[in-house]
């Protein structure tokens, strides 16, 4: 996607905005990972589908209203 006019950097400060309370809560939720990431990693990547057959055997929302932005 090409534009004409320059986009502005995201500037965390101005843009989103957080508190002291925010950070908190954030590093209290953040996931403990601990010694093996890889392992939980590797797990979590199982979930995707990998092959074209995969992917078409995924479920869909047929049926559903179309989706609009």
């Amino acid at each position: 996607m090409r534009s004409k006019e320059p986009s502005d950097l995201l500037d965390f400060e101005r843009d989103i905005p957080t508190t002291p309370e925010d950070v908190r809560a954030l590093e209290e939720h953040r996931s403990q990972a601990g010694e093996d990431w890889l392992r939980q990693l590797e797990e979590l990547s199982k979930q995707f589908p990998v092959s074209p057959e995969d992917l078409a055997r995924r479920p869909t929302f047929k049926g559903a209203d179309p989706f609009e932005l």
